[in-house]
């Protein structure tokens, strides 16, 4: 005897919710089922019942914060309450449009704000498989005759280097480093002039890497006739212009290929990691602040939280006691 579905019962406010939203919204399946899932859970945790539930004109603020509160313990992201919340609000909508409740307990409960995802970073040995690509994508161009000249392939891949160093060694946004001027950077004191959002200067670092990577590229671009004027452009196509962010961006989602690194790295994954590295070894928020040209502490303190999530998975790989392991 085969096994039979058993029925699901529902009240007949859940039933003419269905049909408002199948007939006048012309929501599709996949809506309904999340607005009823809501509905569902909240007749679960907060009145022990289920959607053959009909007594809404009890349900007051109280048991609707209750039903916050249930959500939250039962481990529900905050993105997921406020979905189901807000599936609560159209349901007590709709009743009050019919005379079957007189208010909306869900509309005055204060917002959840969802968590903002942490930026993803990329870890040092990535970002060195991603400079080495640099090079091997060139010498691959080349001898698919996509280069004109061994000295177009010497431009590009030094110029496409001394980016990616630039950007990671400052912690520069992608438009910083591509606005700067053949005398913002003084390679032999290491320093960069940044001109930055709202068009605010501030002094970015160059490391070692970083100033060899420079170096080796304007011995090419001043080869190749790059202007040497103080407001020309310092990293130039080949044709002698300023390189735009579309052109560069273009170039990186090759080298990510030949790299066999995620294809959703970009050139602000390695601001993020320039960041999270230098708090992972021990400099203080407000210098990386500076760095970044963050004007508030609370738009860099996300990368705390970056820091931190690393060290609880260090912490659970290696401690003998964490997540109840038994030490022998």
């Amino acid at each position: 005897m085969k096994n039979e579905k058993k029925s699901v019962k529902t009240g007949k406010y859940a039933e003419a919710f269905i049909r408002y939203l199948q007939l006048e919204k012309n929501s599709s399946p996949h809506t309904i089922a999340a607005y009823l899932a809501g509905i569902s859970e909240f007749t679960v945790l907060v009145r022990n019942s289920d959607l053959s539930f009909d007594q809404w004109e009890s349900v007051d603020r109280d048991q609707a914060r209750s039903f916050v509160i249930a959500l939250h313990d039962a481990g529900n992201a905050k993105r997921s309450i406020q979905r189901k919340l807000s599936a609560m609000r159209s349901f007590f909508r709709f009743m009050m449009r019919s005379n079957t409740v007189r208010s909306n307990p869900f509309c005055d409960l204060p917002k959840i704000k969802a968590d903002k995802p942490l930026p993803k970073v990329m870890s040092i040995n990535q970002i060195e498989l991603l400079l080495n690509a640099v090079d091997s994508w060139w010498k691959d161009a080349e001898a698919a005759g996509s280069v004109r000249s061994a000295g177009g392939l010497l431009f590009s891949s030094s110029r496409d280097k001394a980016i990616i160093e630039a950007i990671y060694s400052g912690g520069l946004r992608i438009s910083e480093v591509l606005n700067l001027n053949y005398a913002d950077a003084d390679i032999s004191s290491g320093i960069i002039k940044v001109r930055g959002k709202g068009k605010k200067e501030r002094l970015a670092m160059l490391g070692t890497p970083a100033r060899k990577a420079l170096r080796e590229y304007l011995r090419y671009r001043n080869a190749a006739g790059g202007g040497r004027e103080s407001n020309s452009p310092l990293f130039l196509n080949q044709s002698g212009s300023r390189l735009t962010a579309r052109s560069f961006q273009r170039n990186l989602k090759n080298y990510l290929l030949a790299a066999g690194l995620p294809p959703d790295f970009t050139p602000h994954k390695l601001r993020h990691s320039f960041a999270t590295h230098l708090l992972d070894a021990g400099a203080d928020l407000r210098s990386v602040q500076e760095m970044l040209g963050h004007e508030n502490l609370s738009t860099t303190q996300i990368y705390t939280h970056v820091s931190a999530e690393r060290l609880k998975k260090v912490y659970a790989g290696a401690h003998p006691l964490a997540a109840g392991k038994k030490v022998k």
